[in-house]
């Protein structure tokens, strides 16, 4: 639990830079071998991207670092529970596990679709799950 808190905060991390670039804040980090091997935040707007969420950035960036597009013995830490979209990326990639902070109430992927990942991936939710939602509440409470 210490070092699921360790890389949420580091997640934590990456949402405020999201934040501070007028972006939803949630941020993701993939760790493998207990370093952070790949980094993102949610980039939609500056990228005028829709797929630019947190969790594809950072499955790009752990892939390069991987040299290979495939994330097993790899875990992602994110924020906000993944969408179905990231979700579908992830189980592409064959991550082991998924740790997320917030869930979804209305667009993660366990709603639509909970069998989504892959079946070997272990999914922890709930971690650090106040700070990460504030977040969220805040950023949408000044939109308002």
């Amino acid at each position: 639990m210490e070092q699921d808190e360790r890389f949420m905060r580091e997640a934590l991390r990456e949402a405020l830079s999201a934040q501070s670039a007028g972006e939803i804040p949630i941020g993701a980090v993939v760790v493998w071998k207990g370093r952070i091997i790949g980094r993102g935040h949610n980039m939609t707007e500056r990228l005028r991207d829709t797929t630019a969420h947190a969790e594809m950035i950072a499955i790009t960036a752990a892939t390069e670092a991987m040299g290979g597009k495939y994330l097993t013995d790899c875990t992602l830490y994110v924020t906000v529970e993944p969408c179905p979209m990231c979700a579908g990326a992830l189980a592409w990639s064959q991550i082991s596990r998924i740790v997320y902070g917030a869930p979804d109430e209305r667009r993660g992927f366990s709603l639509f679709s909970p069998s989504l990942l892959h079946p070997r991936t272990e999914v922890s939710g709930g971690v650090l799950t106040e700070e990460c939602a504030a977040l969220m509440l805040d950023f949408f409470k000044s939109k308002r």
